[in-house]
């Protein structure tokens, strides 16, 4: 009996207790799908338009790199850890579009440029946005630009200001353009690492830091010609937007210790002086005098504003029925092999996008390319793709920050190329190389021994040292690839492969340079390149149809769902500054990774720059 009373007194704990857990299992459940209800019908709701206020100004206020095509960031991770697109990554075009609208939109007074979060993306990039903003100046409103520093990049924007503010204890870190790398031949001799390269063209840079320990003379000279074309073209447009005579930046950064001195060591005192800010204020300063001047928002504490990308999300987009219709398609990072993410441009994936773009009414296409290159064999697979859609339609390409080596070689048969003046193009050659560690491997004593049935069978191994047959078909594979390049855009330019020979051997040149030897037809931003486009195929009024990757309703659910809730939480930043700081200083090494992990062509062939880093 007693037994009994034990067995049933545990069997009501233990279902007691079952039973709780599965009230509380019951409970979370039910909170998660309300959760993901809300979530749901959150995501539904359109934003809709909103009322700004009669007065207000524009903020620009960028972060991480100015891009032309966003790498892929998966929503679910973005919606979890709040890992928000605009803290990484910023459209070059979402810029400009903005700040287009906002010339002629009366709400709309001036524009602040709050450049702190921005990183770089080069100076063509810069530029872009810079006429944008000179646009809008000519309908007699203000820009201002406010910050407690500038680096070099968030400066060259800081200039295009009507007035610009600099904490006291601030700095203008304008310095100049460097090209600086690691050379690696001595490390791979010390363990015993074979790289053996093979390439065409005397200036085809790439595979330096795997056999010298210095920069070659060829490849010296001809970076410094395009990183000296390069600084001009920021230094003159940096004196002419400052009404600062010409050369003087150069000069003063070449005299910076004395005139530091002549300044108490104080480098924004330096800076007023020489001509490159207004006034000096601190960051509370800057703020209130933005407020007497444009008005303070409803809770008194900071200058009425609106972010570019919440008014880019509420201005108007009438459409038109009657308008003509051009595409526009970004190509944009390395060119590998197969199928890739958006910020990088798969071989497979753009050719699959041109042939999206056949299936578009469209009466063109406007092709813009930001790459070094990559894959010859992807570059190929694009060219060819593109031919067939020229038979259909014009495909002109418009040439961002870096349009080089097989950036230029998925160029080159368009029906015309526009590049920036700064612009980093050409680099028309090819290597290969090929590591192996048979000597390292003697070191640990492993050794490699066997048989084969041809001369040819089991001689490209990494344990074995490359016979000459190996080494001689490996050559003659460059050099084939390289008359192909060079057949290419002879047949592109209306050229001859000997001539445009004389300026390749994977020399780098600027977009103005470019234009003189006549591997562009002319010079313009992504947005003259659009107009020149309409106006070629007789197009009064158009639209721009941006050609991207179909997604799945799975896809573009979330995706939507990720964008609404960063407009709802667009007061929180969810990188962290230290994360932001260790992201930009640790760029240079995780390029360095991306760059070896990106060599996929199914040849091992490349049409890539090693100098095509736009500074």
């Amino acid at each position: 009996m007693k037994d009994e009373k034990k067995v049933g007194l545990l069997s009501r704990f233990f279902g007691g207790l079952w039973n709780g857990i599965t009230a509380v299992r019951t409970f979370v459940l039910n909170a998660l799908f309300v959760l993901l209800l809300i979530l749901f019908i959150s995501a539904l709701i359109p934003k809709g338009q909103e009322d700004f206020p009669a007065s207000t100004a524009l903020r620009i206020a960028p972060s991480g790199f100015l891009v032309d095509q966003r790498s892929t960031v998966d929503p679910v991770s973005q919606i979890v850890n709040r890992e928000r697109p605009q803290d990484m990554e910023t459209l070059v075009r979402d810029l400009v579009t903005a700040i287009n609208a906002a010339k002629d939109d009366d709400r709309i007074t001036a524009i602040v440029l709050e450049l702190e979060n921005l990183y770089g993306g080069g100076i063509s990039k810069l530029e872009e946005v810079g006429q944008a903003l000179d646009n809008f100046k000519t309908s007699g409103k203000s820009v201002y630009a406010v910050g407690d520093v500038y680096s070099q990049d968030q400066y060259y924007l800081a200039a295009f200001a009507d007035e610009i503010y600099l904490n006291p204890m601030g700095v203008v870190g304008v310095t100049g353009y460097g090209v600086y790398r690691n050379y690696f031949k001595s490390a791979l001799d010390a363990l015993s690492i074979n790289v053996h390269v093979f390439k065409v063209g005397k200036y085809k840079d790439f595979v330096e830091p795997y056999i010298r320990d210095d920069m070659s003379e060829q490849s010296r000279h001809h970076t410094k010609q395009w990183v000296d074309e390069l600084w001009a073209s920021y230094s003159q447009r940096v004196e002419s937007l400052r009404g600062l005579d010409s050369g003087s930046l150069t000069e003063s950064l070449n005299n910076m210790d004395t005139l530091l001195k002549a300044n108490n060591g104080s480098n924004a005192e330096l800076a007023k002086a020489i001509g490159l800010v207004d006034e000096l204020l601190p960051r509370h300063k800057q703020f209130q005098k933005l407020s007497e001047t444009l008005g303070s928002n409803e809770e008194g504490d900071d200058y009425q504003a609106v972010d570019y990308w919440y008014y880019l999300d509420n201005i108007s987009k009438p459409i038109n029925p009657n308008a003509g219709r051009i595409g526009l398609l970004v190509a944009s990072g390395n060119i590998l092999d197969g199928e890739q993410p958006e910020g990088t441009i798969g071989g497979d994936t753009l050719a699959g996008l041109i042939q999206q773009a056949s299936e578009e009414d469209l009466a063109a296409l406007v092709l813009r390319v930001d790459s070094g290159g990559g894959s010859a064999f992807a570059s190929e697979i694009i060219r060819q793709q593109l031919l067939d859609l020229q038979e259909e339609i014009p495909v002109i390409v418009s040439m961002g920050s870096v349009a080089a080596s097989g950036g230029y070689w998925i160029s080159a048969s368009s029906d015309e190329i526009w590049a920036n003046p700064t612009t980093i193009t050409g680099s028309i050659g090819v290597f290969g190389a090929f590591p192996t560690l048979e000597d390292s491997l003697d070191r640990l004593g492993i050794h490699t021994d066997g048989l084969a049935t041809t001369a040819l069978a089991g001689s490209i191994r990494l344990d074995r040292a490359l016979s000459p047959m190996a080494e001689s078909i490996l050559q003659q594979g460059v050099d084939n690839v390289y008359g192909q390049f060079l057949d290419i855009v002879a047949a592109g330019r209306e050229s001859e492969p000997d001539a445009i020979n004389e300026i390749a051997q994977g020399r780098v040149w600027t977009g103005k340079q470019a234009l003189e030897l006549g591997l562009v037809d002319k010079l313009g931003s992504l947005e003259d390149v659009i107009r020149a486009t309409a106006e070629r195929v007789d197009l009064a009024e158009y639209e721009v149809i941006e050609i991207k990757r179909q997604l799945s309703p799975g896809e573009l659910f979330m995706l939507e769902l990720a964008n609404n809730m960063d407009v709802r939480f667009s007061g929180v930043s969810w990188l962290s500054p230290l994360s932001k700081t260790l992201t930009h200083w640790l760029r240079p090494a995780i390029d360095i990774i991306d760059e070896l992990d990106a060599l996929n062509d199914p040849k091992g062939l490349y049409t890539r720059c090693l100098a095509c880093q736009a500074p």
